[in-house]
């Protein structure tokens, strides 16, 4: 009886190791990064964003990422930002579903192609843990021009800023938020522990 009770903790601890890992990290326009002449809407084809997920902008810091209203996204319009980082990489929490719409607010890198849309289905994705990095964001709310387009439930939020800035690269366009590796190594463990209990 107590060999099943240790077999069944293992196998809980593996499940909860291996559960946070399908979160998935996309590098925005993979090795080109966040910059003018990148087709992002070639770039998110075939991909399927879901809330937990989180998206790396590599750039110089003479670019920003600026989180925007659908109606700035389409006309490019900058300073009315919801959320803003200039930091060169910047990771974004995707915490909600619906279309999240993301500019540089550089006057003319917009309408240079640095404009991104990306579709989050509400999935099985669980958040991402808090990070310990440092986040520069501001909201603003939308000037008075787009009061008059119809209500979006597609707009984001304006109430929780979600750009938090990241010091590492990640290196492909998506990973496990937990190494393979780690993961198989535990199953290995947990396995062992439950033979010989």
């Amino acid at each position: 009886m107590a060999s099943s009770s240790v077999g069944m903790a293992c196998l809980l601890l593996v499940s909860c190791m291996v559960v946070p890992s399908l979160a998935k990290v996309y590098t925005v326009g993979d090795a080109s990064g966040w910059t003018t002449g990148v087709d992002y809407s070639t770039w998110t084809s075939g991909k399927t964003f879901k809330v937990g997920d989180s998206l790396v902008f590599n750039y110089p810091t003479s670019h920003t990422v600026d989180e925007v209203s659908s109606s700035d996204y389409s006309t490019c319009t900058v300073g009315n930002a919801i959320t803003t980082d200039n930091s060169g990489a910047t990771t974004v929490a995707l915490k909600k579903a619906g279309t999240h719409y993301f500019i540089c607010g550089v006057v003319g890198h917009c309408g240079n192609g640095m404009k991104l849309a990306v579709k989050v289905e509400s999935g099985s994705a669980p958040a991402p843990a808090p990070s310990k990095s440092k986040s520069k964001s501001s909201a603003k709310s939308p000037s008075s021009s787009t009061a008059s387009s119809p209500p979006s439930s597609d707009k984001p939020s304006t109430t929780t800023p979600s750009t938090t800035t990241a010091t590492t690269k990640a290196a492909d366009s998506s990973s496990w938020s937990l190494s393979p590796f780690v993961a198989v190594v535990t199953a290995w463990v947990a396995l062992f522990l439950m033979v010989i209990s």
